[in-house]
């Protein structure tokens, strides 16, 4: 409850301040950072048991305060309180069904022994009717009651039963514009008008004749969701379905209701899909959104926010106008609270509870140095945008972070993943163990590549931190690409030479190992391996060969380019020319499917700008440019706006701008890496591809409907997440900055 207080207050004031409404504005070269409405999520538990949040109606009355119709009985809670009030006396409290606002300031209520009227905070209950009372409707001057054992119309103060010959198991209602009622049942459809009554059940009109939800959009059509999805009505027949085909999660619709601006929401067992005017539809589903995907009304507020029931609580989906200025400045602020750690770390916070952010301590990563290195490029990129000394003071300590990694092992180049206090003592994660034979052989059948690390955590000589060995190829490449855009941008003529002295420490430990990163043992880690007699001679390492060829001439091309000594490009030269890597590079887009991986793809979007940007030759500069261009025409429908500006960055274009810039207002306020599981949707299909080892989608989830982003996941991934972490927004903010370093966003 504390987090959602504390993005409402900085909501409120003004960290993400509500603007004027404004279209995104592109030009050739960039985008005018206008403002957009960013969506971010609040949910409620009404109650502490199951009855209490099982919610079947909802809505906001003239106050702004919110009513709820649960199995317990009817709640409220007013504008801006967090708790929940019971507003029926124990005598009278019992299940609830309906909810609705009339004129006059009122809320009418549908229980289980009848109807009662909130007016002038008073609540009474209205006689006349026999409960149960499942659905309320608000017509002019009439309310219309339904339930099981009848219909009742209440005018002129008083209820009057009605013989109007309809299902006795009414869903809901909505009145039209020429004061007719229509009404949902399980055996189809009613319109009720001047004492006239028509039933409507045959596919001509409607998906099927179980019918749920409905209402009316901007165009008077009428919008009925029921099991197999949404009929759109017009002059009593059918002219538009929305099916799964068509973008509903789930055949089940449980709801429908019009925004104040048009735009018509759809509640199903798996999340609501939203229908804009001009088409396109947008689909929120998950905890990140939802409290429980299961949707069974949905009522808007004044400012046009969401109050979704659902089967679980209540999840308000609210709004506010940002530009992409204010959402760095929101995520910068997140980075520098909890995802900076001594001595200047960026990785994850560990939450004590999922989703609760008020509960949380850092924690390592066995990607740290990888990911600090993206956090390096981006003050880089910063400080390259704006030339501020913040960022690199920032940029500096990074750097510092992933030198020290180095030097903290007392090696002559090997360096750590990480480092922790002393104190964390066995709180990390892979700590140090002991392999028994048994669990030696069954490590050894499953890869014979293997490498039982039992020691993988040292203290340091200082005796300060814990550091982790077995150091990979991944991390290399992180290291490599954070190393270059220091150089180029940040670093002065004296904090050259460092980072080239260091650089050619980390790629002589390589020449002196037979192009093997080696442990403390004396044998190489398990995944840093470029030796020719592995990559080229061993078949165990063939997966590895084209991806690692390319690594490897990419950490010598860098070291040549910082430190201008000849020994690294003649060893680049010999890797080309005697053991064929510029030809295993070539490769890649023939790896076979089997040793494909999505974290391979960023790994390669490192390097790229690496070569291209180091390499003098023209004929291998053209080849790597090519090479980049056709890998980028195969990476266009992930929509990465990290892969896209790197890859204007390198190549002094300006593509692929909208899906980026998509992608950055799309991504969600919220890090808490919560769990996706896009199986349940029956609007996409699940498939085998990009990477055949991965269960995924055919069509690539949006940043909203993703769990929170790490660019080394696969965002093609039908199942993901763990809400006991939050991510760090490095993922974010290292695509603006590119994007805003190369004006392509102004």
């Amino acid at each position: 409850m504390k987090n959602k207080l504390l993005l409402f207050c900085l909501l409120c004031n003004g960290i993400l301040p509500c603007t004027a409404h404004a279209q995104l504005s592109y030009t050739p070269a960039g985008m005018k950072d206008t403002a957009f409405w960013q969506e971010y999520h609040e949910a409620y538990r009404v109650g502490k048991n199951a009855a209490e949040n099982e919610i079947r109606s909802i809505a906001v009355d003239d106050a702004s305060s919110v009513w709820v119709a649960t199995a317990a009985g009817i709640y409220m809670k007013k504008q801006g309180a967090t708790e929940w009030t019971g507003m029926i006396s124990s005598n009278n409290k019992g299940p609830a069904y309906a909810i609705t606002t009339g004129n006059a300031h009122t809320v009418w209520l549908g229980t289980w022994n009848g109807v009662y009227l909130f007016k002038n905070n008073i609540l009474q209950k209205i006689p006349g009717t026999e409960g149960p009372v499942s659905a309320l409707c608000a017509a002019k001057n009439e309310l219309y009651a339904f339930g099981p054992k009848g219909v009742w119309v209440y005018s002129q103060n008083r209820f009057v039963k009605k013989d109007y010959a309809i299902a006795r198991s009414v869903r809901n209602t909505v009145a039209d514009a020429g004061n007719g009622i229509w009404v949902t049942s399980d055996v189809g459809l009613y319109h009720m008008a001047n004492n006239k009554l028509r039933h409507f059940m045959d596919t001509g009109t409607l998906i099927s004749a179980y019918t749920k939800g409905l209402a009316l959009d901007s165009e008077q059509r009428l919008w009925v969701g029921g099991l197999g999805g949404v009929s759109i009505i017009q002059k009593n027949r059918k002219v538009q379905t929305l099916q799964p085909a068509d973008g509903v999660p789930s055949v089940y619709v449980n709801c429908v209701e019009r925004s104040p601006d048009g735009v018509m929401w759809a509640g199903t067992d798996v999340g609501v899909v939203r229908y804009a005017p001009d088409g396109s539809h947008t689909l929120r589903f998950g905890r990140r959104w939802l409290i429980d995907d299961k949707v069974t009304d949905i009522a808007f507020d004044k400012e046009g926010n969401a109050w979704i029931a659902t089967a679980n609580g209540v999840s308000a989906i609210k709004r506010r106008k940002m530009t992409l200025a204010q959402k760095q400045d929101f995520f910068y602020d997140i980075a520098m609270k909890r995802h900076i750690r001594e001595p200047w770390i960026a990785g994850p916070a560990r939450l004590k509870d999922a989703g609760d952010l008020n509960n949380w301590q850092p924690e390592d990563d066995d990607n740290d140095g990888e990911f600090t290195a993206s956090y390096l490029a981006m003050e880089c990129f910063r400080y390259a945008a704006t030339k501020s000394n913040d960022a690199k003071e920032k940029a500096k300590k990074a750097f510092d972070f992933l030198k020290l990694l180095q030097t903290i092992t007392g090696t002559d180049g090997f360096f750590a993943r990480t480092i922790v206090p002393v104190a964390w003592d066995n709180n990390v994660h892979d700590p140090n163990k002991k392999y028994t034979e048994r669990e030696l052989a069954e490590e050894l059948v499953k890869e014979p590549r293997f490498k039982p690390v039992e020691t993988r955590w040292r203290k340091s000589k200082d005796g300060k931190w814990l550091w982790k060995g077995d150091t990979s190829s991944d991390e290399w490449c992180g290291h490599m690409m954070g190393y270059y855009f220091y150089y180029e941008l940040v670093a002065d003529k004296k904090e050259k030479k460092i980072v080239a002295a260091h650089i050619a420490r980390l790629v002589d430990h390589l020449i002196n190992h037979n192009f093997n990163m080696v442990d403390i043992d004396g044998t190489h880690t398990r995944w840093s391996v470029w030796s020719p007699d592995k990559l080229n001679r061993d078949p165990e390492w063939l997966p590895d060969r084209y991806q690692n060829s390319m690594e490897l001439l990419t950490f010598l091309k860098l070291a040549y380019h910082t430190t201008g000594n000849t020994q690294y490009q003649e060893y680049y030269l010999r890797l080309i020319k005697e053991e064929h890597y510029l030809e295993n590079m070539a490769k890649l887009p023939e790896q076979n499917p089997a040793f494909f991986i999505y974290f391979d793809v960023i790994l390669q979007s490192y390097l790229y700008p690496i070569l291209t940007g180091c390499e003098k030759d023209p004929e291998l500069l053209a080849f790597y440019e090519k090479h980049f261009d056709n890998w980028m025409e195969k990476r266009k429908n992930d929509k990465s706006p990290l892969i896209n500006f790197l890859y204007c960055y390198a190549r002094n274009k300006k593509v692929e701008l909208p899906a980026s810039v998509e992608f950055l207002t799309d991504t969600p306020l919220d890090l808490v890496n919560w769990r996706f599981d896009h199986s349940k949707r029956e609007d996409v299909k699940m498939v085998r591809e990009p990477v055949l080892d991965d269960l995924q989608v055919n069509e690539l989830p949006p940043a909203g409907i993703r769990t929170a982003v790490r660019w080394d996941k696969n965002p093609w991934s039908a199942i993901n997440g763990y809400p006991d972490i939050e991510r760090e927004p490095v993922f974010w903010l290292l695509p603006y900055w590119i994007g805003r370093y190369l004006k392509m966003i102004e």
